[in-house]
């Protein structure tokens, strides 16, 4: 059999989150954000199981993401597929025209690129509001060179900085410096704004369009306003071998962990290669049978050792790192890190596995 590493995905939850973000959105359309591999859940499985419940607009981060999700959607699908990046170069540009993808453009020099592709779709003009990360320099000039062109006008989008921190006052002058570009160029141009944290703490700037990514995958995008979404994904391992250590021994790498009495020890087979950081070492937990059990010593390259002296498990017993009983926002919150770079650190020997 392959190494028992999986992650368990959702596919119900999945839905859930999709259709209480629906309703968050009222009348706004939904570009669920699948770049990667759909936050490492597993675009295989994340965008056909969007795509029936309901949703046509998708967004990665460039070319090569959105071919693999033409892929798995089909290419007779009617959906829209957003380059969140744009493009970089001419094989994007044709990649573009291929597959009728819908770059977000903040450079002149890309439009001539997809003119010279024999590009006839649309873009996104992407502009900065404040983050000052990507943005259109002049957009009435890019707005007006487009014009020029064959080219179509999906609509202006900007990106917030602060969102996930609800009283920041950049929120609110994004907003209105986004509000005031759109209305000056482009009135009647769709407008997007919103990731998932601007949709639980700005809901009446939804504008035309929302971008949901973390909160797709269950993962409350601002912790003291909970929505109710539920966990996508069950990172998990299983135990390949119980063992009984004497008071004084010692556990894994650099003898970072003493046993201060006698203890039975889980080898689990998942490690650092796999996604679980390695700063859990002497500090995180599993949970095995719903009982938290601690991590102890260094986590290695391929395995996690867990004290299991007041659990009662057995090899071949499923281990979960992260997922309904424990969750990514708190470990994440150990670490002093975000939920994203959990999910996006799970490796590719991890396999993705629709939960039964």
């Amino acid at each position: 059999m392959s190494r028992p590493a999986i992650a368990w995905i959702n596919l119900e939850h999945l839905k859930h989150n999709y259709h209480l973000l629906q309703a968050r959105a009222g009348a706004a359309e939904i570009m669920a954000v699948v770049k990667a591999n759909a936050y490492g859940h597993g675009l295989h499985l994340v965008a056909p199981t969007l795509l029936h419940a309901g949703c046509t607009s998708f967004a990665v981060t460039d070319a090569k993401e959105g071919a693999c999700l033409r892929d798995y959607l089909g290419h007779e699908t009617k959906v829209s597929i957003t380059l969140l990046s744009g493009i970089y170069d001419a094989d994007d540009a044709g990649l573009c025209a291929t597959h009728g993808f819908i770059p977000a453009i903040s450079e002149p020099g890309h439009i001539a690129m997809l003119q010279e592709a024999g590009f006839r779709g649309s873009v996104w003009i992407k502009v900065d509001t404040g983050m000052n990360r990507i943005g259109a320099a002049d957009p009435a000039h890019l707005l007006e060179y487009i014009n020029q062109t064959d080219i179509e006008l999906a609509g202006m989008m900007s990106h917030l900085a602060c969102a996930d921190i609800p009283e920041h006052p950049m929120n609110q002058a994004q907003f209105d410096a986004f509000n005031a570009m759109h209305q000056a160029l482009a009135p009647d141009m769709p407008a997007s704004l919103l990731n998932s944290a601007g949709m639980v703490g700005m809901p009446h700037h939804c504008f035309d369009v929302v971008r949901p990514g973390i909160a797709l995958y269950g993962a409350e995008p601002i912790a003291s306003e909970p929505i109710g979404l539920k966990p996508v994904m069950q990172l998990s391992g299983q135990i390949m071998q119980l063992r009984n250590i004497a008071r004084g021994e010692t556990v894994s790498y650099v003898a970072a962990f003493t046993a201060g009495h006698d203890m039975r020890v889980a080898v689990v087979s998942l490690g650092y290669a796999d996604g679980v950081p390695r700063e859990l070492s002497n500090r995180g937990a599993v949970v095995i049978h719903a009982k938290p059990c601690p991590i102890i010593g260094c986590i290695c390259m391929d395995y996690t050792l867990v004290d299991v002296s007041e659990c009662a498990c057995a090899e071949t017993d499923r281990v979960e790192f992260w997922g309904d009983t424990m969750s990514v926002s708190d470990i994440a919150s150990l670490l002093d890190t975000i939920s994203y770079t959990l999910f996006a650190g799970v490796g590719e020997r991890v396999l993705r596995k629709a939960a039964p």
